[in-house]
């Protein structure tokens, strides 16, 4: 019989970020990159990090002068709506736990570990990919060989043959009209 296997996926539990939000200088070897490109080049940085996680290198840029040009117009801005959308968009994608309130009062109090902090996170996912692949489980269907014997008397085709099966399974013709 075919046997099929069927296989359930369960999400997991959201998690929490890989790092904390202060968590800039912990392991230097590794993300010693990470702080000192943030604290030196931060516009670079942030186009940088929106490019890993597959957006456009310029949308950072929206935050830098954004807000300058709301603020000629008189609309104040005081969260950077692309520091918040990228944080919330890594949030989801990864599913880490959280939410909008906690990603506005990191992105509004200290902008520059919250974006070093989704850089090491969308790091560490890039890493840590894992292809599984499965294929159904055919099993061959074991075939009973039976024979049944047919009798069949007084049939004609369209040629008006009558043909008969004798029981010792000979056919025998009795007339031909063709």
């Amino acid at each position: 019989p075919i046997t099929m296997t069927t296989v359930i996926v369960q999400k997991p539990q959201k998690s929490g970020w890989n790092s904390g939000i202060c968590d800039c200088c912990q392991d230097m070897n590794s993300y010693k990159y990470v702080s000192c490109y943030g604290f030196w080049c931060f516009p670079c940085f942030t186009c940088t990090t929106t490019g890993d996680f597959g957006e456009s290198t310029c949308l950072p840029l929206l935050d830098i002068f954004g807000p300058g040009i709301m603020a000629a117009f008189g609309v104040p801005v005081c969260v950077p709506p692309v520091s918040l959308g990228m944080r919330v968009a890594v949030r989801h994608k990864y599913d880490i736990g959280g939410s909008i309130c906690e990603d506005i009062m990191v992105t509004c109090c200290c902008i520059w570990c919250s974006w070093c902090q989704m850089s090491r996170e969308i790091k560490a996912h890039k890493q840590t990919v894992t292809v599984v692949t499965t294929h159904p489980v055919i099993q061959p269907i074991p075939m009973a060989t039976t024979s049944y014997h047919f009798t069949a008397v007084g049939w004609s085709d369209r040629c008006g043959t009558s043909c008969s099966c004798s029981p010792d399974g000979t056919n025998s013709v009795y007339h031909n009209i063709c």
